[in-house]
């Protein structure tokens, strides 16, 4: 008897806690699809930066700017040894524009560092480099 009095109730009940449940998935779905959407955003910028490099490190000039090392110091300061895409150079007293135009030129450059090490001595410079690529 009591269930046939709170009939209507019990309906508009159900259907209330139906609705929430339905707000409730809605609202999960669309954070879901957000995080899904910054998640493809991020790999697409990750693919286009590769794809980026890819040109820089396919440029068939890098051995000419890597030449170009030996060229900026003059030659009795500089001891150079190249083997086809690795370069092994030795810097001995150089002064500090000299050092920093180096190294200026060796950070701009597309190329893998292995070694980089920068000595003071006294008022001059020794540097060791390593590089591929």
């Amino acid at each position: 008897m009591t269930w046939k009095r709170y009939q209507n109730e019990l309906i508009a009940l159900i259907a209330f806690v139906l609705m929430l449940g339905g707000y409730g998935y809605k609202a999960a779905q669309v954070s879901s699809q957000a995080e899904m959407m910054a998640g493809t955003k991020h790999t697409v910028e990750e693919i286009k930066e590769v794809i980026a490099l890819q040109k820089i490190w396919s440029d068939k000039k890098t051995t000419q700017k890597v030449e170009k090392l030996q060229t900026l110091i003059p030659a009795s300061k500089v001891q150079w040894s190249s083997k086809s895409k690795k370069v092994t150079a030795s810097y001995k007293g150089l002064s500090a524009t000299e050092l920093n135009s180096l190294v200026t030129k060796i950070l701009n450059l597309p190329v893998e560092i292995q070694k980089l090490k920068i000595q003071k001595i006294a008022s001059s410079y020794d540097v060791e480099f390593k590089c591929k690529w």
